[in-house]
């Protein structure tokens, strides 16, 4: 039986409402008309034009959440945040296309999720796969609807899905082979607190196996983890575990690769950890080690992660947009050498003494602040640092190209909502100044 007939099994005879209109929302509607679904809600803040959900039954304003318990199902996209806003009966309703994905679909699934580095651990899974001769696609947080390319899929083709805490959340099915990058406090914003974002999180291995397979940071082991029926792997970027980080090369189960032999063009400590594991999942799952390395080699890393736009007057420029979490700042600094930070965005009231303490140690010459967090942090600050205000991203980067001497990153450590659309956004924006200059 097809995805597809399965899914038309599963909505047959219900209502279903489709909470959140945007990029997932829309194509959660085509797939419902597709198999034929008929009594659909359409459920956003914002108003939807009637040509776009033509048939469909419109809650839009303040209140839209209060609809979803006269549906049988609902299909929440990953940026609603409920909260404590809907009760028990209706969080039972609740699925998503990445849950009914990973229920239905038998190919072979490696679902990545972490705080920091999903994006380019997925990514570069999803290469190595390719490289080594198997059919893989790239589906979910990274942009593409997991449900949107059931019609595109082989039966030996495999998924690599990049799974945000978002997705997440209600899920009620783990992928075969689940990857844990690392927890680290993001997106509180969305969750009651820390430990039901974590929660969220664990999600990924929380419904596996027995012949299932569990990646994990070995930092995050926990009595569930070890609990679990499923087979695990333990990585770590600075202790011992059957995968870590020795320096600057790789340990892979007692086989050291020298960082040599694997020239990635990805920098950092922490992208070896995430090399590390994405060859741990590629070669669990049939690729030969020799030509994996190969495919580390080749792999460019992913626009807005630590991507460096150019050099003006001796001084390197990085756009490290993605950086949404303070340790994310502190490995762009430690990676470049900066001598200039610039950092701020919306603030979502985390915790940045870790970062308040690197700075106050010196770490970089010059700190540019941007509105609201890079305010809050600059009020903390006791450095023998150059700390400089600035409005917006124009300052910024002017007093970045007065001030800088050899290297200056952006590196926000907070999300761009409310200033920008998104980090790809502010990233662009940040790049197309740089190269004004």
């Amino acid at each position: 039986m097809s995805i597809k007939d399965k899914l038309g099994l599963f909505f047959r005879e219900n209502s279903v409402a489709i909470a959140g209109f945007g990029r997932e929302g829309k194509s959660t509607l085509e797939i419902l008309r597709d198999i034929g679904c008929k009594d659909i809600g359409i459920l956003d803040k914002n108003q939807v034009e009637k040509s776009d959900a033509y048939g469909c039954t419109l809650h839009c304003g303040d209140n839209y959440l209060d609809f979803m318990k006269e549906y049988d199902i609902v299909m929440k996209s990953p940026g609603i945040a409920l909260l404590n806003s809907v009760s028990a009966n209706v969080k039972e309703k609740i699925t998503s296309q990445t849950d009914l994905f990973l229920r239905f679909c038998e190919n072979k699934i490696i679902g990545v999720t972490g705080t920091k580095g999903k994006s380019t651990t997925s990514s570069l899974i999803a290469h190595i796969l390719n490289y080594c001769g198997k059919k893989a696609v790239l589906i979910g947080n990274i942009g593409i609807p997991p449900l949107s390319v059931i019609d595109s899929l082989d039966e030996d083709t495999v998924i690599v899905c990049e799974m945000s805490c978002h997705q997440l959340e209600y899920m009620k099915a783990s992928p075969q082979t689940a990857v844990l990058l690392n927890i680290y406090e993001e997106h509180l914003d969305h969750y009651v607190g820390f430990n039901a974002y974590k929660e969220a999180k664990e999600n990924i291995y929380r419904y596996q196996k027995e012949n299932d397979l569990l990646i994990y940071n070995m930092e995050l082991e926990s009595d569930e983890i070890t609990s679990l029926p499923s087979k695990k792997i333990s990585v770590s970027q600075d202790n011992h575990a059957d995968v870590y980080i020795d320096g600057s090369d790789i340990v892979f189960f007692e086989r050291k690769i020298p960082f040599e032999r694997l020239s990635p063009k990805l920098e950092g400590r922490h992208n070896l950890y995430n090399i590390a594991v994405a060859l741990t999942a590629a070669v669990k799952n049939g690729c030969d080690i020799i030509k994996a390395e190969e495919a580390v080699r080749s792999f460019n890393g992913l626009e807005h992660r630590m991507e460096t736009v150019r050099t003006v007057n001796g001084v390197k420029y990085v756009n490290d947009s993605i950086s949404t979490i303070p340790l994310a700042a502190i490995n762009a600094v430690k990676t470049f050498k900066a001598d200039t930070l610039i950092i701020g965005g919306m603030d979502r009231r985390i915790n940045y003494d870790i970062l308040t303490n690197f700075l106050n140690g010196g770490a970089v010459e010059n700190i540019i602040c941007l509105p609201d967090s890079g305010y809050r942090i600059a009020d903390t600050l006791n450095t023998p640092s150059n700390v400089f205000r600035v409005q917006n991203m124009e300052e910024a980067v002017l007093k970045a190209s007065e001030v800088a001497k050899s290297c200056c990153v952006l590196s926000p450590a907070a999300a761009s909502y409310g200033f920008y659309k998104n980090f790809e956004e502010r990233g662009r924006h940040f790049k197309k100044l740089v190269n004004l200059l």
